[in-house]
């Protein structure tokens, strides 16, 4: 709510100062109107060549363009308040050190990466090739398809913990599920588990308590409110950390599209059923999750010195599959979490199937699943048929005829929310994480997925996609129709999709 708020105040703002300058002109200034029109022409046309000059995604940076002509000081605001510029930011310039610094404990196997190599599995190379995430094949996968199923599983494993506990979550919100897994934790801060917290400030404003950190400490449970809102940290407050991660003394982690909260295993949801999915590794592969959370922490707190105490060595088994987790992160100049989803579309021969709350996306996801659906390749969307949002709904559906025309077949969950994040293609690679096809996760947000391939847990997710397909509605033509005035709306609002 918070948020909302804080995003309605800046452009309330920007538009008063819009006009209000404009009016302060006229009224004093009149006779220098069209020498003022010109400054504010050329100034606002410098801003705009230099966006296009530094512009890799152009759509992305399509409404900075058309919002800066129209409205160039409220434009600029916009821009300077939400755009990417870190440089100022002591946080972010922290994260960046630890990324580099914690690289060279990210070691690839390099007889596993010739394996990838010589089977031309190129959505993993990519992956190896633009982040310092290793590959491995020495991982027992479980995915679960709804947040009540993953749930036990995960107090299961909490409470075989001895070494440490780290949690890293966008939404910690207190009822039966936070309680249940807080009591574990309690216990085992007692016994000198290193238990360690962090979530999102703004993602959880509005169901903690400013000093919720400072009671956990009272348990021995260490906490970070990650990017704690404060007026005076400026544009990084629009970059949120999104990421779901539980890792246990090294030995399994979790992670999905679960927050810590009831309505994501099915109590008290106000959205009818809510539709989303965990997974479990055991294995190297939990190597790559435990160093984005101590990046992170450290990032902060600056705890640790020698990180390898929080290494499993596994016993090497036989080829399972392969398994990388990856991160997103804002400050790359790299969009991991579109390339990798984009790739997937690119590299489906026979079907990709995708689950999102959100379809917010730019041209280049667009025209991707457009031509993947025009050589023949199944396409299928399933979104949410209750949706938590109504405003970011309308944008969601302003994508639906376009990609609709195309043959991509867009499915509705009828019996409530969808909030999982995942693409599936083939029954041979798939995505899993808590990457949303929004802006804000594709763009600005820290995030998480795992990239699978060849594994056999696949097999599951294709299950969960076919019996969920059956609880869908499939949009016909009339279904994906816009009136004059729904279509206008809808492209208003793609202009303000950075505040979504």
């Amino acid at each position: 709510m918070l948020n909302a708020v804080k995003r309605a105040l800046i452009v309330i703002f920007g538009v008063v100062l819009q006009f209000g300058f404009a009016i302060v002109i006229r009224l004093f200034f009149y006779k220098y109107i069209g020498i003022i029109t010109l400054i504010y022409s050329v100034l606002s046309i410098l801003i705009v060549l230099g966006i296009l000059k530094e512009s890799t995604r152009l759509s992305n940076d399509l409404p900075w363009v058309i919002l800066i002509l129209i409205f160039p000081i409220f434009g600029t605001i916009l821009l300077i308040t939400l755009g990417k510029n870190y440089s100022r930011n002591k946080l972010l310039k922290n994260i960046f050190l630890y990324e580099k610094k914690y690289n060279d404990y990210l070691v690839q196997d390099e007889k596993i990466k010739k394996d990838v190599e010589n089977k031309k599995l190129d959505n993993i190379k990519y992956i190896i090739n633009r982040t310092n995430y290793f590959v491995s094949t020495n991982n027992d996968i479980t995915y679960y398809n709804f947040g009540e199923k993953f749930y036990p599983e995960l107090l299961k494993e909490l409470k075989k913990a001895e070494k440490f506990i780290f949690m890293e979550y966008f939404i910690i919100n207190e009822g039966t599920m936070w309680n249940g897994i807080l009591d574990i934790l309690k216990e085992k801060a007692e016994k000198g588990v290193d238990v360690r917290i962090m979530y999102d400030d703004m993602g959880s404003i509005a169901m903690l308590s400013t000093n919720y950190a400072k009671k956990l400490a009272e348990f021995k449970i260490k906490c970070i409110p990650f990017n704690k809102l404060s007026p005076f940290r400026g544009i990084f407050m629009n970059n949120r950390d999104h990421r779901k991660i539980t890792i246990i003394d090294g030995k399994v982690a979790f992670s999905g599209g679960v927050n810590l909260s009831d309505e994501y295993i099915n109590i008290n949801s106000k959205l009818g059923v809510w539709k989303d999915n965990g997974i479990k590794i055991v294995g190297d592969a939990i190597w790559n999750l435990t160093i984005m959370f101590l990046n992170l922490w450290n990032a902060n707190v600056d705890e640790d010195k020698d990180i390898t105490v929080f290494k499993h060595d596994f016993i090497v088994k036989e080829n399972k599959g392969y398994v990388i987790p990856y991160g997103v992160a804002p400050l790359h100049k790299d969009l991991i979490g579109e390339d990798v989803y984009i790739n997937m579309i690119n590299s489906a021969k026979d079907y990709l199937y995708i689950m999102t709350p959100y379809l917010i996306i730019d041209t280049d996801i667009v025209n991707s699943l457009c031509r993947a659906a025009k050589r023949g390749v199944d396409v299928r969307i399933i979104v949410p048929g209750i949706p938590d949002k109504k405003v970011v709904y309308t944008q969601t559906t302003s994508f639906f005829k376009v990609l609709y025309d195309s043959g991509v077949k867009i499915y509705k969950f009828t019996k409530g929310f969808v909030h999982s994040k995942v693409f599936l293609s083939d029954n041979i690679r798939a995505v899993v994480g808590t990457i949303n096809m929004d802006y804000r996760s594709l763009y600005l947000h820290f995030e998480n997925g795992i990239y699978m391939e060849e594994v056999s847990e696949i097999e599951k997710i294709y299950k969960d996609f076919e019996n969920t397909f059956k609880d869908c509605k499939k949009l016909n033509e009339k279904d994906v129709k816009a009136g004059f005035l729904k279509s206008l709306w809808q492209a208003i609002l793609r202009l303000f999709a950075p505040l979504f």
